[in-house]
């Protein structure tokens, strides 16, 4: 050797026996599984706005983040380190989708998350939104499906998705057996790891009934109990729990260790297998780091924003997690070099929806319609919506109409033309509902009315939006059942009549009693329009515009009124 190179030779040899000395050493008989967490998805394939406060930070940030180009590039990197990395979800991938993935069935959502290589995730309430076959549909492909008009038009044939679905708590009332798989084994690093999968079992009070008719949603823990005797005798050992059920904490969403949570999975927990160290949840759209009863227990927000890192250390001579660490990371665009893959993708699905989405059905007389209700419970936005539905079933005899709040999830925002957008009205009214008009008796009306008190959520729903010329008073301070003024329940000025029928539109999900409203199912002469809600708007702007009397106004109309108090 040169004598020249001779020290510098001795001087590398030394600096890289220094750096092995000091590098962690993995203990023997170990392996690190490294999984990576997201839930609550809704079809976001594009970044949106978030605002958050780290634990780092402690300032409130807004910025956009998300989306599947953002997800694959970070995907991309952290498998770099580690081929093996595992991606799974914890449900409600698909459902309340923006225009892009919800005009075309969700299809290109599934598309992507293939793309992103998802192993497995639990099934979500909102997976269940068009029923049971759409939902096998979703997962095994074809073309057959209730919205005709949205399946395979993304892409032709259609193939299903790559992951599965797991729900060990989902049975079907005739064969008492899981509509889905119970768990999934993946192995990485030589390591067996079984994923059980469920959803929240109240999951029946959350959708159509003609959506989950047949189906039982059990007791969670129990369900998820059931399955380890049988994967035990497959020799696995490490068990990961995904479960479309949660809570909330006053931690920060990337806070490790947080002792506060609370909410349904506490309870959801605390009867799990005491073998199970971690459970990855979803349904809150709240991000966390938590511990309960030694147990790791996390979720990642909503929409792409936060995916969850997981570092399990496996002890592979008893097949037992040793050590957990997670972290919940904003998705940022920008950090990571891009995945081409998923940007030609994400430009792909821009491109089929960017016509369809950008087509102008009218005016708005005001800038913004806001979602947000007054003191009273009505809101702008419901009385707008509400004198769609009206329209729309007009042709079938419609006098009056109630909508829901929950099923509008933003403000109507008109753009700078003043008009407002196909793929605007979409995102305000991501679920597919359609316009049903029934008879109700006056006394049903009021019976209805009363129920907005009532039902499942203790009181705290927000109350019913009606349409033009139906109006009434309510007294917060008189007893839950009777809190309707008597004698202010009216349509155009008259009092109603409690034998008398009426003709009523509201949206399939109301009509089949969804929100606690049975009353809804005891309608006759019950006409399913068929018309979208979407739709029903898209027409009503259309129409006011037409007339030289845009829709919308910046306050409620004054329909609920509450009874002036002594």
């Amino acid at each position: 050797m040169n004598t020249f190179l001779r020290p510098l030779a001795a001087a590398a040899l030394a600096a890289l026996l220094a750096a092995c000395a000091s590098a962690p050493q993995q203990p023997p008989h170990t392996a690190v599984i490294n999984l990576v967490a997201l839930n609550d998805f809704h079809g976001n394939l594009e970044p949106s706005s978030f605002t958050y406060t780290s634990a780092r930070a402690r300032r409130e940030t807004t910025a956009q983040a998300g989306g599947i180009d953002t997800l694959g590039a970070a995907l991309q990197a952290w498998r770099q380190d580690d081929q093996e990395l595992l991606l799974v979800g914890a449900g409600d991938l698909v459902g309340a989708s923006p225009s892009i993935s919800a005009m075309w069935a969700d299809e290109p959502t599934i598309g992507a998350l293939d793309l992103l290589g998802l192993r497995a995730s639990a099934l979500g309430n909102h997976e269940f939104d068009l029923g049971r076959a759409e939902l096998l549909r979703q997962q095994k492909g074809g073309c057959v499906s209730p919205r005709p008009d949205k399946a395979c038009q993304f892409a032709p044939n259609y193939g299903g998705a790559h992951f599965n679905y797991l729900a060990a708590n989902v049975i079907d009332m005739v064969t008492r057996k899981p509509i889905m798989p119970a768990y999934q084994i993946e192995t990485a690093h030589g390591v067996r790891v079984a994923f059980i999968g469920a959803v929240l079992k109240d999951t029946a009070a959350l959708s159509l009934p003609s959506s989950v008719s047949g189906l039982d949603f059990t007791d969670e823990a129990s369900a998820i109990n059931a399955q380890l005797p049988a994967l035990r005798k497959q020799g696995v050992g490490v068990f990961v729990v995904l479960i479309h059920q949660g809570g909330r904490t006053t931690d920060y969403f990337d806070q490790p260790g947080c002792e506060h949570l609370t909410g349904p999975i506490v309870d959801v927990v605390k009867r799990l297998d005491p073998a199970i160290r971690l459970v990855i949840s979803g349904h809150s759209h709240k991000g966390y780091l938590c511990q309960v009863d030694g147990r790791v227990v996390t979720q990642a927000e909503t929409a792409g924003h936060v995916l969850s890192r997981i570092r399990l250390t496996v002890d592979t001579a008893d097949n037992r997690v040793r050590a957990i660490s997670a972290s919940n990371e904003v998705m940022l665009p920008g950090r990571y070099r891009p995945d081409p893959a998923l940007d030609a993708y994400l430009a792909r699905a821009r491109a089929r929806s960017a016509a369809a989405l950008a087509r102008p059905v009218g005016r708005l007389a005001v800038p913004v319609v806001p979602l947000d209700k007054d003191d009273v419970d009505e809101s702008p936005l419901g009385d707008l919506v509400a004198d769609a539905m009206l329209q729309a079933g007009a042709p079938f005899g419609a006098q009056l109409a109630f909508m829901n709040l929950g099923g509008m999830r933003q403000d109507l925002a008109a753009g700078p033309d003043g008009r407002v957008t196909m793929g605007q009205v979409r995102t305000v009214l991501p679920f597919v509902n359609t316009v049903v008009v029934m008879n109700l008796t006056g006394a049903q009306i009021a019976t209805l009315l009363e129920q907005q008190w009532q039902g499942g959520d203790g009181g705290t729903r927000p109350l019913l939006q009606v349409s033009d010329g139906f109006s009434y008073q309510w007294n917060p301070n008189l007893p839950v059942g009777s809190r309707v003024v008597p004698g202010s329940v009216t349509l155009h000025g008259v009092p109603l009549e409690p034998d008398s029928p009426y003709r009523v539109a509201t949206n399939n999900f109301l009509a089949e009693g969804g929100d606690f409203f049975p009353t809804f199912t005891s309608g006759h002469q019950r006409a399913n329009t068929g018309i979208y809600l979407s739709d029903a708007v898209a027409a009503y702007l259309t129409r006011r515009d037409e007339l030289h009397q845009p829709a919308g106004s910046k306050q409620s109309l004054g329909r609920i009124q509450r009874a002036p108090q002594p």
